[in-house]
């Protein structure tokens, strides 16, 4: 069992930076992949980055590539979501997520515990 607490987001213009975080509780959070989802209005909820058990794996999507970075810190207990160049098309809710796995997957079904979620808006 994990609980998820996302925080970091806001409001910002296009171009700027934000980092968001993910504290987790539990003490098998080391044993868990982590991953970053969002979800648009009127969209379908979207893969955004994975993270595996040790950290030193990471999956994106192609759309955030070399400008998204996903981390983790195990002994903090916390995953963060590092975004640059941001884009208006990266406005969304953004939510982190636990797997009851080593590894991360793309697919939100794969994904046990959820965060309740944090807005990012990223004006023109």
């Amino acid at each position: 069992q994990v609980q998820l607490v996302e925080s970091g987001g806001g409001l910002v213009q296009a171009g700027d930076s934000l980092r968001l975080s993910c504290a987790a509780s539990g003490r098998t959070f080391s044993m868990y992949a982590m991953g970053w989802f969002r979800q648009a209005p009127g969209k379908e909820r979207e893969f955004v980055a994975a993270i595996n058990w040790t950290g030193r794996t990471t999956l994106y999507v192609d759309s955030v590539k070399g400008r998204f970075t996903i981390s983790r810190d195990n002994a903090k207990k916390t995953v963060y979501l590092q975004m640059t160049s941001l884009k208006p098309e990266d406005t969304a809710v953004y939510y982190c997520a636990a797997a009851d796995s080593l590894y991360g997957s793309r697919r939100s079904n794969d994904y046990n515990y959820w965060g309740q979620g944090t807005q990012v808006t990223v004006s023109s």
